[in-house]
């Protein structure tokens, strides 16, 4: 599903807007909603975080709207049963921690998230694919499993670590923890090329993109830009300032692909 999906957005010329929503954050239903709107809102894939009482890849923001969804009862189960009832059109990407899933059963969770519709699964502590075991059963599932490469990674570690790797690759664009920023990391544009004489799979950037302008300077060398803390600070406005944060984005997205396509 992630291929074709990918394939589509490169012939069109298109970069992919990737939001980040955590499951029950501000509500259960304010995240449905929210969720819902996403494939409307000009988004072209939809990461969901499965909220952890320990989220260390994660800045205040992020960690807040775990809490938060905590303390409103959200689960693993609930968290894939938002996504079903969401039902949206665009591919959507299980984002979290390992020890959820592992006090969830690591089976049963990759059983219960296809017949929910995810795509595809991100897992934050799972540096390197290194569970070999667990890597191969997310492979032999239909969900693709997405690496997390950092940007100081030598192009010998990332064939390495991409050698199994599926659906796309998510570029951290600094090193620490989540959260927005004013410029991107200037060692992205190297870490890109880097990882593109590596695999062939589609690059996303994230970490710390708050707007359009961070948006616009990944476009011009990546395939997909993923929003998280900015976006989840919106909500807390309402889902109209959410709407209109990913309507700046993707007028930046499409902007720079145009003037990438006409250089």
């Amino acid at each position: 599903m992630l291929r074709a999906h990918w394939a589509a957005l490169r012939a069109d010329r298109r970069v992919a807007l990737i939001p980040y929503l955590t499951a029950g954050y501000p509500t259960r239903d304010a995240s449905l909603e929210a969720l819902g709107m996403m494939e409307a809102a000009g988004a072209d894939l939809v990461e969901v975080g499965i909220p952890f009482s320990d989220p260390l890849a994660d800045g205040p923001v992020i960690q807040h709207a775990s809490q938060v969804a905590l303390n409103g009862g959200m689960t693993v189960a609930g968290t894939l049963a938002l996504i079903r009832e969401a039902s949206v059109g665009i591919p959507v990407i299980a984002f979290g921690y390992l020890n959820p899933l592992l006090r969830y059963g690591v089976e049963r969770f990759l059983d219960d998230a296809a017949a929910a519709g995810v795509a595809g699964l991100l897992i934050t502590d799972l540096p390197g694919q290194e569970d070999r075991a667990l890597a191969a059963a997310v492979r032999a599932s239909p969900l693709a499993l997405i690496t997390l490469v950092a940007p100081t990674t030598t192009e010998d570690r990332a064939r390495e670590v991409l050698r199994d790797a599926e659906g796309f690759v998510y570029l951290i664009s600094r090193l620490g923890v989540t959260g927005a920023q004013t410029t991107l990391d200037e060692r992205v544009t190297a870490a890109v090329a880097r990882i593109r004489r590596a695999t062939t799979l589609p690059v996303a950037v994230g970490f710390g993109i708050a707007g359009g302008a961070q948006a616009a300077a990944a476009a011009r060398i990546a395939d997909g830009v993923v929003v998280g803390s900015a976006l989840l600070r919106r909500l807390d406005a309402g889902l109209a300032a959410a709407r209109a944060l990913l309507h700046e984005l993707r007028v930046a997205l499409d902007a720079s692909a145009a003037a990438v396509a006409g250089s």
